[in-house]
Parts: structure tokens; sequence; C-alpha cells
């Protein structure tokens, strides 16, 4: 956690940026309670899951282990039409949106009393064949439909652009982020949020605007798949 924060706050300071522009948003999947809650004892409160019954489990698990805790937690995670019930019921945060059905279940089930689901749209940046998200002629019309849903609230875009050694090819496809996210400011969407970095190139992210950066394992080690 350290280092990570060491890295945030290095890049921060060489893009003249204050360190609490940038959120941690400490991604958990795979990882077990025990190790959120080593990362909570740190001071760490954003976690990121990407796989939904995992993440409702640990969610559970952590608030029995830490009651007095306000935890936050983040989906990050493919959304399938009948998951998101328990992501708009269990989440303070849902980074993949990419079609307004997905939206418009979210805001539906959203429970009222736990106020404003916050969205942010996925956007396919580098346009592969692989990656979700939805397109950049596609995004303007899905923004404004999006930030129109009673128990939503569009805070910003979300992309895992393609994988690049390169700072310089990292920066670029962060770039061309932000400039989306400018030109829907410039259309009257109060947007705020820029979720783009990870491990390894999260200090580029910094430096094209970032306001989240998710980040599992630079935190918590590597992971292990079943």
């Amino acid at each position: 956690m350290q280092a990570v924060e060491a890295t945030i706050g290095a890049a921060t300071e060489a893009a003249g940026r204050p360190r609490s522009s940038v959120q941690l948003l400490a991604v958990s999947k795979t990882f077990p309670m025990e190790a959120v809650l080593e990362a909570i004892a740190t001071g760490q409160r954003a976690f990121g899951e990407n796989y939904l019954q995992e993440g409702v489990e640990k969610i559970a698990a952590v608030a029995r282990a830490q009651p007095d805790t306000a935890v936050e937690w983040h989906f990050i995670g493919p959304i399938q039409s009948n998951k998101t019930r328990p992501i708009a019921t269990h989440f303070a945060w849902v980074h993949t949106v990419e079609r307004l059905k997905i939206a418009q279940r979210l805001s539906e089930q959203r429970p009222p009393e736990l106020g404003p689901l916050n969205i942010c749209l996925q956007v396919n940046i580098s346009g592969e064949a692989t990656k979700s998200g939805a397109t950049p002629a596609e995004l303007p019309e899905l923004a404004r439909q999006v930030a129109a849903l009673p128990n939503l609230r569009l805070r910003g875009l979300m992309a895992i652009p393609e994988a690049h050694s390169d700072p310089a090819l990292q920066r670029a496809a962060f770039a061309r982020l932000r400039v989306l996210a400018d030109a829907l400011r410039a259309d009257g969407l109060a947007i705020d949020t820029l979720s783009m970095g990870m491990s390894g190139d999260m200090a580029a992210a910094i430096a094209e605007g970032a306001t989240i950066v998710r980040v599992g394992s630079a935190i918590f080690g590597a992971r292990h798949y079943d």
C-alpha cells in the first residue's frame, strides 16, 4: 500500500494536482476478506469487486467484522441484465455501464433509501473487439439518457485501454477519454469522474486527469484464479 501511495503522490505532484484529487480504489476481486481487512487497517476505505456473488458475500462479511467502519464498494465487472438488482442494492458505485437498458434496470431497482447510485459509463477507448464499452460515437446520447434517469447520478467515464508499456502511448489513450469527458461537460452534463489507470499505468492516467485509479495487484499481490 505504501508503494502505491508513493506512486500516486509522485504522479499528482508532477501533474500539479493535490493528492486529494485522486481516489485509490483497491481492487479486491479474488482476494479473501482478510486481505480487505488488512487494507482497511491501513486506512483504505474504497474497494472494487468484479464478480457479483463474491462481492456481495465480501460486503456482508466485512460489515460483520467492521460494523463501525464506513466502507465504499464499487462494482467494476461486466453486468448481466439478470444481475442488476443485487448490484443496485449492495454497491455505491458502478463503473461498467455501457447500455441504456442496464442503466434503466439499475435505476428502477435502486432502493430509494440508499440515495442515487453513482454511475460511470464504460468507453471502449481503444476500439478493441475483446473489450466492453460504448463507442466514442455512442457516448453523447447514452450519457444524456443515463443522466436523465432517476435514482442514478452520472459521475463520469471509465476505460480500460489497450495495454502498453510505453508511457506516451498510455497517456494518449487516457487523453482520449479526458477529451470525451470535457465534451460531455461542455454539453452541460455535470460529471466529475475519470475512472482510469491500474497498477501498470496509473501514473500516466493521473497525468491525464484520472480521479479514480483502480489498483489490485500492486496492493494485494499476484492473483491466483481457480
